[in-house]
């Protein structure tokens, strides 16, 4: 609990800081990495402070002048200020629309070109689908957590058909993403984290244009996920619109 209070009471003073530098150095050069990398490296050192540790695997094989849609497994709220600063180059992500009221981090994520999203509005999801084609064509990755929501019990919950429709139409190579730890460190409904390590494995990527139909691009990736993921939290397919 000492390590989380710790990490909440960083994120706090840090935050207000990297807004006041960061929000101005972009105003001023229209460049948007320095508040971009202040924030996801200032929320990656939080976490470093609640204690947990990071292994990085396959992330060398990357190509950092490539943009890639990232699709990954999501099993607590570690999950983001772990992954997202370790990707090779700027990245936006699908996040819900709510968190975009607040007041500094709602401007931080616009500026990020970061996607709103109402995940219980289908025709929402769509057009969160159509503004995310529109953040690739500009080179910059998407991290997308695959299932809509964060697992209950550490297994893949059915994943949504959008990011597989996004990824086929962009042509964008997709990099599954496992990542190992987070739900024994911070599960669904417990507020305090528990130290220990966390594994984020980057997989090879995978061409869109190599499946003939969506859902067995979805299928592929689900089962590359899944293979790195603890036996006990492995499980049969599933899929949902």
């Amino acid at each position: 609990m000492i390590r989380t209070l710790i990490m909440l009471a960083f994120w706090s003073l840090a935050a207000p800081l990297a807004a006041l530098i960061g929000f101005s150095w972009t105003f001023i050069s229209g460049d948007v990495t320095l508040l971009y990398r202040m924030f996801t490296w200032g929320a990656f050192f939080g976490v470093r402070l609640a204690g947990v540790r990071v292994e990085i695997i396959g992330r060398d094989a990357l190509d950092p002048a490539r943009a890639y849609i990232f699709m990954s497994n999501h099993a607590s709220n570690l999950d983001p200020p772990i992954q997202i600063p370790l990707i090779p180059r700027r990245t936006s992500v699908m996040v819900k629309k709510e968190l975009f009221k607040t007041p500094i981090l709602g401007r931080a994520m616009r500026m990020g070109a970061l996607v709103p999203v109402d995940r219980g509005n289908r025709e929402a999801g769509i057009e969160a689908v159509t503004e995310a084609k529109k953040v690739i064509e500009q080179g910059i990755s998407m991290t997308i957590y695959v299932e809509g929501k964060r697992s209950f019990d550490g297994k893949l919950l059915p994943f949504k058909k959008g990011p597989f429709y996004l990824a086929m139409e962009c042509g964008v190579p997709v990099v599954p993403v496992t990542i190992v730890g987070t739900y024994e460190a911070m599960p669904k409904k417990r507020f305090a984290i528990k130290a220990g390590t966390v594994k984020v494995i980057f997989h090879s990527l995978i061409e869109p244009k190599d499946f003939g139909e969506r859902d067995a691009l979805m299928e592929k990736v689900r089962a590359t996920i899944e293979s790195a993921l603890p036996e006990k939290y492995r499980q049969g397919s599933s899929v949902t619109t």
